[in-house]
């Protein structure tokens, strides 16, 4: 399940934002500098290198160092994994880091928070477990469900779609773009299936269902393993979740327990007071957002309560679109009033010639007439005038 795409350039340097933090309640916090995200950035590779950097591994120098290129910090990683003693060969994981600037493979499990199954030579894993990160998702189906058998059978998102496909296919497409039940396919287009692909469809109508309920990637009850059961307070983990991966905390101050993630979306980078978003649903409408202290936030841009920060993130990209086209229409009108000034004073200067032409060929004409007038004068012959008689009386 590839979950990210970027484009080059521009995309691959990355601002940074200056927080406090400290790994353990005993020391003060001290200030670093986090990497955020900007666009549709490799969340991934974000993600391990920020808490490589919250857990003091990797260091982003100098000091006012203002933004970071996907060269400077690959390099920083590469040289993290061959300094760091280990039993498994650095060179898959090596080989794998490009392939985080465009996208990782990873698909999860439906039954355990850490089960991943691996794509490939299942290099993208190899880089988490050499980097000592643990990957979690809370993408769960609960044992207790009704479900549970046929997608626990099925275990993982990559399989249970192309049952999915399969079943579709059966259904002559109906599967997919009608949300009807079981029965209601049979009566439809099953007349002739094997009982095979009867149970394939009802699985897949199941799968189907639970898939389209639980489309942010997170359940309660996977919730629920995250903050109960399977962390260890002070934990740094990498969460999937929503085709995104983002940096993971359990937070060990008794007085403020609960479970945050890392708020790396550029568009909080000067925003000192949002820091870490509190995760407590599945929906997002009871987030809250709380700085490096893990108080609730008072960000300077605006009131944020109980919106997750994709939600916000999607309204300010929906901002940044519709100025877009606004400004794409100004252009558009301007190119356009030129264009038509440009068509009148190429019509006005047209007429003038024609005008102009039009006065030549005439004064032409009347030159013509006049010349000729002179010319037959000239061959005239004079004649000399008759002597008057004189007057004779009578």
């Amino acid at each position: 399940m590839s979950h990210e795409e970027t484009s080059t350039g521009f995309e691959d340097v990355w601002y940074l934002k200056e927080i406090f933090w400290s790994s353990d309640l005993e020391n003060p916090k001290q200030p670093i500098n986090i990497i955020t995200q900007n666009f549709n950035g490799p969340c991934s590779f974000i993600a391990i290198c920020n808490i490589l950097i919250l857990r003091n591994q990797i260091h982003v120098e100098p000091r006012g160092r203002t933004s970071v290129s996907y060269e400077y910090l690959s390099n920083l990683v590469a040289e993290y994994l061959l300094s760091t003693p280990t039993e498994y060969d650095p060179s898959s994981a090596l080989s794998i880091l490009p392939v985080t600037r465009k996208g990782m493979d990873l698909n999860p499990q439906f039954t355990a928070v850490s089960s991943f199954r691996p794509a490939g030579d299942g290099g993208e894993l190899k880089l988490f477990d050499l980097t000592g990160i643990r990957l979690v998702h809370g993408w769960l189906v609960d044992p207790d469900s009704s479900e549970f058998d046929v997608i626990s059978r099925v275990e993982d998102y990559d399989t249970s779609v192309n049952l999915i496909v399969s079943a579709d296919h059966l259904t002559k497409g109906q599967l997919v773009r009608a949300s009807e039940d079981f029965e209601s396919l049979v009566m439809d287009v099953g007349g002739n299936w094997t009982p095979e692909e009867r149970e394939k469809v009802e699985d897949a109508i199941i799968i189907r269902d639970f898939l389209e309920r639980t489309s942010g990637q997170l359940t309660y009850y996977g919730l629920f393993q995250l903050a109960s059961t399977d962390l260890e307070p002070g934990a740094l983990v990498a969460l999937f979740r929503g085709s995104h991966l983002s940096v993971l905390y359990k937070s060990a101050d008794p007085e403020r327990p609960g479970l945050y993630t890392l708020v790396t979306d550029q568009i909080f980078a000067q925003e000192p007071s949002v820091v870490w978003e509190r995760l407590e649903d599945v929906e997002g409408g009871a987030s809250t957002f709380v700085d490096s202290d893990f108080v609730k936030a008072s960000p300077a841009g605006g009131d944020f309560a109980g919106r997750s920060a994709e939600a916000v993130r999607q309204d300010y990209e929906a901002d940044e679109i519709d100025a877009d086209q606004a400004l794409a229409q100004q252009l558009q009108h301007e190119e356009d009033a030129r264009a038509q000034a440009l068509h009148i004073e190429q019509q006005r200067r047209r007429e003038e010639q024609e005008r102009r032409q039009a006065a030549e060929n005439d004064a032409a004409q009347n030159y013509g007439s006049i010349g000729n007038l002179e010319s037959g004068m000239a061959n005239l012959e004079v004649q000399p005038e008759k002597k008057k008689r004189d007057c004779i009386i009578m």
